[in-house]
């Protein structure tokens, strides 16, 4: 780091082993998971997590995701009660993120932002599942790009937005499903609460668990909760059905665009493509950039969420 340009590592045994040795050498590695790429660090390293603020430029008071390799891995780390454990029993590895009453010690303060909760989640991409069980230590791994900005589904993504902020890319191609993770707060009165919608509906989660809690005004407690976030840089008008000519038109369904989220209207391809077309958009030569309509349902609730924030 400082200003070495990042290794540029393949998805195969031999990559995974290099960004294994640097992760354990305290170093920051951009890592692929199903969902986005991962800026990802060993969270029991006070020094390796303060890099990771650093490069990001993130607040001190926002949490950092732990990626395990296995649900013993999890467990050693936060407590699990029966509903944690049927819920990991039933979507882990997969695009959930469970908020959970912290071990003593178990990970630096930093990753927590002091709060008594830690977010896990077990990863479904192959090569960070393998990169995991090679290390045998949680990860610490928030998106990898500036706080605040898009989130990067591609490598390159990574390597514009971070550059040499850090060791290494893993390039395990493009994030499959394309926007992160749901995350839910079991809490120990038997209560939860959705802390961020993403790829598994609130609908779903509430057919296993009851109806949630709402949210109420104690801070941020787990990531995307800001209001402004996702930011391509450039004002952001929703619910467009066609585009002046000084703005990118980001199309679904029938509106068509400068780059569509799905010319079908379907929104498990549109959850998969819409940071990269934000990323074009932000690239592109005119100075705004216009979505059209996203219906409030299924993912779309959590592409909509993403694009008010970018849009805020």
């Amino acid at each position: 780091m400082g200003g070495k340009a990042p290794e540029w590592l393949a998805a195969d045994a031999g990559g995974i082993a290099r960004a294994a040795q640097l992760l354990r050498a305290g170093e920051l590695v951009a890592v692929p998971t199903e969902t986005v790429y991962g800026l990802a660090a060993r969270a029991d390293s006070e020094a390796s997590v303060a890099s990771i603020f650093r490069a990001k430029g993130r607040p001190d008071f926002n949490p950092l995701i732990v990626h395990v390799a296995s649900l013993a891995m999890a467990q050693a780390l936060a407590r699990f009660d029966e509903r944690a454990e049927a819920l990991a029993a039933r979507y882990w590895p997969g695009p959930l993120t469970l908020v959970l009453p912290a071990r003593e010690s178990a990970v630096v303060p930093a990753v927590t932002a002091g709060l008594p909760t830690l977010a896990l989640r077990m990863p479904d991409h192959p090569a960070l599942r393998h990169l995991l069980d090679a290390l045998d230590l949680p990860l610490a791994a928030p998106s990898a790009n500036p706080s605040g900005a898009v989130s990067p589904t591609e490598p390159e993504h990574v390597a514009r937005s971070l550059g040499d902020a850090v060791a290494a890319i893993l390039d395990g191609g493009p994030c499959p499903r394309g926007l992160e993770s749901t995350i839910v707060a079991l809490r120990e009165d038997g209560s939860w609460q959705l802390l961020r919608p993403g790829l598994i509906a609130e609908a779903e989660l509430a057919e296993r668990l009851g109806p949630p809690s709402a949210l109420n005004d104690a801070g941020i407690e787990a990531p995307g909760q800001l209001a402004r976030h996702y930011a391509p840089g450039k004002p952001l008008r929703l619910d467009a059905h066609d585009a002046a000519a000084d703005e990118f038109l980001i199309g679904f369904g029938p509106v068509g665009g400068d780059c569509s989220l799905s010319e079908t209207g379907d929104l498990a391809m549109a959850a998969a493509r819409l940071y990269a077309c934000l990323h074009r958009a932000a690239a592109a030569a005119k100075p705004r950039i216009a979505v059209a309509p996203v219906p409030e349902n299924g993912i779309g609730v959590a592409i909509n969420d993403r694009l008010r924030r970018a849009a805020a």
